[in-house]
């Protein structure tokens, strides 16, 4: 199984950890950021990565040829602009998509600045159950932006912002306001299917195409620890976490 890890991001939220370093080096009990995802993509059985890089891309190609790739095939997809998330993906496209892989085979997609203990192979259960365009892990908890799903868990729209209305793309009886916890599995299906172009964020593409009557699914995910590592006062909760023993690396 193939994957790639979004680690191209400045992280100025993260500064001043990230003044001389890329926010992939950032460490949790004694290991970086990287080589917790890498780690835990690599338990759940995935091989193949590739790890989008900018801030101080060459940092991050020397450490992974100093640990041997942890033992895993890795490819570097250097950005010379930052392309946010879409555009990160769509510049890694060819990974997923050459003669050797399965065509509908899912890959995951994980940002590098969020841990948990979600368990990725239900999640890709899940999606290659419900034949899902792409599957969220979502929680119910408080967020600057939400996405919306309908009572069958499919996405139905998103909300940026406590007081911004609502923007709702498809009809729902019910709909659930959702946090987003940076980890997707997405069909192969959806590279093709992102027409934006440049700079752009996938949740415009997972909205647009949710308009359309595309399958983007919410795989909850409430029961499984998990944080946003994107702030220096959480990378010092989450090393009181490790210490309390909520999750293990």
């Amino acid at each position: 199984m193939k994957a790639m890890i979004l680690a191209a991001g400045l992280g100025t939220r993260l500064r001043p950890l990230t003044d001389n370093r890329p926010k992939a080096l950032v460490e949790v009990g004694g290991r970086t950021l990287l080589e917790i995802t890498l780690s835990r993509l690599h338990k759940f059985g995935v091989g193949e990565v590739i790890i989008n890089v900018h801030h101080y891309a060459d940092m991050v190609v020397e450490y992974l040829k100093a640990n041997n790739n942890f033992g895993m095939y890795i490819e570097v997809s250097r950005e010379e602009a930052l392309l946010d998330t879409g555009g990160g993906l769509k510049r890694a496209a060819w990974f997923f998509l050459n003669d050797a892989s399965p065509v509908e085979e899912p890959f995951i997609l994980h940002n590098v600045d969020v841990i948990s203990t979600i368990d990725l192979k239900r999640m890709v259960r899940y999606h290659s159950e419900n034949r899902a365009l792409a599957t969220l892990a979502v929680q119910e908890r408080e967020t600057s932006r939400y996405l919306l799903f309908d009572g069958q868990g499919q996405m139905c729209g998103r909300r940026a912002g406590g007081d911004q209305k609502p923007e709702v793309v498809r009809p729902a009886e019910r709909v659930q306001m959702l946090a987003f916890s940076g980890i997707h599995v997405i069909s192969p299906r959806l590279l093709d299917m992102m027409t934006e172009d440049g700079s752009f964020s996938i949740i415009n593409s997972y909205v647009r195409l949710a308009a359309q009557g595309e399958k983007i699914l919410a795989f909850r995910a409430d029961e499984y620890y998990w944080r946003d590592l994107g702030r220096p006062e959480n990378i010092t909760k989450a090393e009181q976490d490790l210490k309390d023993n909520l999750f293990s690396l």
